[in-house]
């Protein structure tokens, strides 16, 4: 998978997470945090998903983290108009 699939698979399991973790929340009343949805998106990877490099100085909640956030305010979706 290259890199440009890879993130905008990335992005699509971040927004069905934000979809869940927010719709759960709005339902019961409980308040979420950044770390509920980084845990759902990481719980629903496959095995063998890539993560970036040891190299690299973001680990893969790094960047999930980042795109939860970015979803969240709609700064993800800002270029798309």
């Amino acid at each position: 998978m290259d890199l440009q699939a890879l993130a905008a698979d990335l992005i699509t399991r971040t927004e069905k997470a934000v979809e869940q973790v927010a719709g759960l929340s709005a339902h019961t009343g409980i308040t979420f945090k950044i770390d509920d949805i980084v845990d759902a998106v990481e719980r629903d990877l496959p095995a063998n998903y890539p993560a970036p490099s040891a190299e690299g100085a973001l680990t893969r909640r790094d960047v999930i983290t980042s795109m939860a956030n970015d979803i969240l305010t709609g700064a993800i979706y800002e270029d798309a108009a």
